[in-house]
């Protein structure tokens, strides 16, 4: 992996406890939708390593001019100190890695399943096909306790009137701890609604990202039901 310089550009909350860091893009970084890279922050000379970086999916797609990534935002020493960045301060990427990437073969859709902040690696590939206008069926499974918990749903839900190819399907699992209107889909996701969607998806692949223990029932659910565990790729979240 290569190691590169950039500033911080701006930083947003987009949920309830759930903040996006804009980089820099510096010039020759390319990267292909659904990979990660490592932010290390250079102004901790005090730090080891470990609390100095930390892994995040690339929320950005390759076709814009920055680098966005996005976490829940835990006391920890890294995320404290990340949180307290000012727009202008230095930083490192390192990357990017990972091969969590979308399928060639256009006539198999994919199905997504993300849980909580798992949508990051997501967000790439589904603002790339938009702007690709990819022909390709893309379903998101998208689970979170609250809509205020649900990061980027407002624009996956302007992705969704956009591109007729992709499919938005969000659930809430406590909405009555919520103080928002909510007239998706309720409770988990489990076999019921996995089968509702593949009825007419011809061979589907299937991603799944999110919390270890969330990734472990996805996946013991989809080869439940007769999913190849061939046709099953996760990219499991840890520390967040």
């Amino acid at each position: 992996m290569t190691i590169y310089d950039v500033n911080l550009l701006k930083r947003e909350e987009i949920a309830e406890g759930t903040m996006a860091f804009h980089f820099s893009r510096p010039a020759g970084f390319g990267f292909t939708p659904g990979q990660a890279v490592d932010v290390v922050l250079t102004d901790r000379p005090d730090a080891d390593a470990q609390s100095s970086r930390h892994a995040f999916s690339l929320v950005s797609a390759p076709f814009e001019n920055v680098l966005v990534v996005a976490t829940r935002m835990r006391d920890s020493t890294y995320k404290r100190v990340l949180g307290a960045l000012q727009v202008g301060s230095a930083a490192r990427i390192d990357g990017p890695f990972g091969s969590f990437a979308l399928h060639s073969d256009r006539a198999r859709p994919a199905v997504f399943i993300a849980g909580g902040i798992g949508i990051t690696p997501f967000m790439s590939i589904v603002r790339q096909a938009a702007n690709d206008r990819l022909r390709q069926r893309l379903w998101l499974l998208y689970s979170n306790r609250r809509p205020e918990d649900a990061a980027f749903l407002p624009e996956l839900q302007a992705l969704e009137r956009r591109n007729k190819e992709f499919r938005l399907l969000a659930t809430m699992t406590e909405m009555g701890k919520s103080g928002r209107a909510w007239e998706g889909e309720t409770g988990m996701i489990d076999e019921k609604l996995v089968k509702r969607i593949n009825r007419d998806l011809p061979a589907p692949v299937y991603y799944i990202a999110g919390p270890p223990a969330m990734v472990e029932s996805m996946r013991s659910m989809l080869t439940g039901i007769g999913v190849d565990a061939q046709e099953i790729r996760t990219d499991e979240f840890y520390g967040y």
